[in-house]
């Protein structure tokens, strides 16, 4: 059972059209970092699965570097100490600036503010499943809209399979609600503060 409340989507257009312009400043200082460290491109784009399983392009700043020619695009998935994380990137991933430009997504209906995070269409460690629907709960998650944070990014275990993740995710979709979502981005925000956001 999938519940929802009226208050989310105006609440999500509204928030997120007030940060953008106020984080414009930060938005400028941000790309131009990104720039001076290798002269790449300070926008990364990505193919995601969203609600109902509709694709759409999630834009972040750029926090790894470019790939080598003839190498693919950046991998999903990551590691700690990762070296492929640029200097500007660590600092915008534990402090999650790097989710800013997320704020489009939200603005578009792409996105909400709380949510469980949008997938890639690979299953990568999941050797157990072909595809995403196969998973336990992939279902269920996909009937909301996609977030920046959810119980999952606040509560779950780092490395928690993508399985038991979806568990996280759908307890959330289970219960959502207006006070939930305040408290999930209020501890999202601690937990930026304190950089230990990645």
């Amino acid at each position: 059972m999938v519940r929802k409340y009226r208050l989310k989507r105006p609440f999500d257009y509204v928030l997120s059209l007030v940060l953008l312009l106020l984080s414009l400043p930060l938005w400028f200082f941000i790309t131009i970092a990104i720039y001076l460290e290798d002269r790449g491109a300070p926008f990364f784009s990505q193919e995601r699965c969203g609600f109902g399983g509709r694709t759409f392009n999630t834009i972040k700043f750029r926090t790894m570097k470019l790939p080598e020619k003839g190498v693919g695009e950046h991998r999903v998935i990551y590691f700690k100490e990762d070296p492929r994380v640029t200097k500007v990137g660590k600092i915008l991933r534990v402090t999650a600036l790097d989710e800013l430009p997320g704020l489009i997504n939200i603005l578009k209906g792409e996105m909400s503010f709380v949510g469980p995070r949008p997938l890639p269409f690979g299953v990568e460690s999941e050797s157990r499943y072909r595809t995403l629907d196969e998973i336990p709960g992939y279902e269920l998650r996909s009937k909301v809209r996609p977030g920046l944070t959810g119980i999952a990014q606040v509560y779950a275990p780092k490395n928690i399979d993508r399985r038991n993740k979806f568990r996280y995710d759908n307890i959330y979709v289970k219960k959502q609600s207006f006070c939930l979502d305040l408290w999930l981005i209020l501890q999202s925000i601690v937990m930026a503060l304190k950089g230990k956001w990645d």
